[in-house]
């Protein structure tokens, strides 16, 4: 007790301290470091980028179609679709994937831990590489970015919901055990109306992210505005460009606005139910 008084009174020792202060030190030394070898300090080189950005920038302004916003449209109309199909089948994927790799309905630490290896491949590559890998197989088109967002996006809410069954209330699944239920009973009755809003909640605020992830994966050749913001770029048509951008801006910010919405109601509301 007196040890641990003076160490109050005193605070940490002399040793403690240059520990504190070296760790920092290095810190802060490895970061300037990196800084400099990624060209941070080099003020020529920026200062000829910043006036290449003005460059564009003045291209850009102001921004227009050209009679284009037709194909604009439908272009950002692909993207969506994207977006939502791949969200719709890897969530109708994860449903399932998650209740096998829950720990309270299926307690075999061997497949259980085999299944979360899987989630964990198959959500550590990168959406954009699932499409260039799909691009191979299915070809050019709105189709390889479904399967690229599907993929990419079922081992993330597989574990997400995976999760979430873990932390059920177990006192529910009792209940429901009592009455004599089967074990899909139980799942169906006493575990999936707790976790279908958080369920619902992540599978709303993927879709978002992916309407802007879709817009990448249109660059690579996946279709979608992405591809038109591809082709602008590449001939150096900035105004369209431009126009383009602001079209995909006012898009996901809709759509944000909307997921968000309907992911507060449900989730503040303590009466829903599957």
């Amino acid at each position: 007790m007196d040890a641990v008084r003076e160490r109050l009174v005193n605070g940490p020792d002399l040793r403690q301290r240059a520990l504190s202060y070296g760790a920092w030190g290095a810190l802060g030394l490895a970061f300037i470091l990196g800084l400099w070898r990624t060209g941070f300090f080099d003020f020529s080189m920026i200062a000829t980028g910043l006036g290449k950005l003005g460059t564009v920038l003045a291209f850009m302004l102001p921004p227009a179609a050209h009679g284009y916003f037709g194909e604009f449209a439908l272009a950002i109309a692909q993207t969506l679709g994207m977006a939502f199909l791949g969200t719709l089948l890897a969530s109708l994927a994860a449903v399932p994937l998650g209740f096998l790799g829950a720990k309270n309905v299926i307690p075999q630490w061997a497949f259980h831990f085999g299944l979360r290896r899987v989630f964990d491949t198959v959500r550590g590559v990168d959406v954009l590489i699932w499409a260039l890998i799909f691009i191979n197989v299915v070809g050019l088109g709105p189709f390889a970015g479904i399967l690229a967002i599907a993929v990419s996006d079922t081992g993330v809410l597989a574990k997400l919901f995976a999760e979430a069954i873990e932390n059920v209330d177990r006192k529910q699944v009792e209940g429901v055990r009592a009455t004599g239920a089967n074990r899909v009973q139980v799942m169906r009755f006493g575990i999936l109306p707790q976790v279908l809003p958080v369920m619902l909640s992540n599978s709303l605020y993927y879709f978002e992210s992916n309407t802007r992830s879709a817009t990448i994966l249109g660059i690579v050749g996946a279709g979608g505005i992405g591809l038109q913001l591809s082709d602008r770029i590449r001939v150096n048509n900035w105004d369209e460009a431009c126009f383009i951008i602001l079209m995909i801006l006012v898009t996901v910010s809709l759509i944000d606005m909307l997921s968000r919405t309907i992911r507060m109601r449900i989730i503040n509301n303590p009466d829903y139910r599957p």
